[in-house]
């Protein structure tokens, strides 16, 4: 069984993205951090959303090669951004629309990134190739380290 996420990730990422609001430096540490920090995973990464295509296209992100474009409502990532819900799939191969993009990943979670003005910047996503990896309160960690992550983006 994996660790659970240490909820100290979240100050972590808050002091590492101090004073700067550069998106892609931001989200480049963030995905690191993640990478670094979380036990048994094989992904860690960003996808962001493109509204006059209306889908995601991948951002910084750590582990192996990814799927560049994701429609919207389509695979957790797009379901995530539809619903504006996170999405934590203990077994990606029972999830209806699934896209495999990296065959050794089993499990996954999902959070949508929305400023605080309603704007949707995309999705976090990480993935393990441990089905059942993400808890409860994983998923709540991952939503506050989230929200530190969103205090931290330059909204001109």
């Amino acid at each position: 069984m994996s660790d659970p996420i240490n909820p100290i990730i979240t100050e972590q990422l808050d002091a590492l993205l101090y004073e700067e609001k550069n998106l892609v430096a931001n989200l480049s540490n963030a995905s690191a951090l993640l990478m670094q920090t979380l036990d048994d995973v094989n992904w860690t990464g960003f996808y962001l959303y493109q509204p006059e295509t209306d889908d995601l296209i991948l951002g910084p992100f750590q582990g192996n090669v990814a799927c560049v474009h994701i429609e919207n409502n389509r695979g957790v990532c797009g379901t995530a951004l539809a619903t504006q819900t996170t999405q934590r799939v203990a077994d990606v191969h029972q999830f209806k629309g699934h896209i495999a993009c990296d065959s050794a990943s089993n499990a996954e979670v999902v959070v949508p990134l929305t400023l605080a003005d309603g704007t949707k910047l995309g999705v976090m996503d990480i993935d393990s190739p441990t089905k059942d990896r993400f808890s409860a309160a994983d998923q709540a960690v991952l939503e506050e380290f989230a929200q530190v992550l969103l205090k931290h983006v330059d909204k001109d």
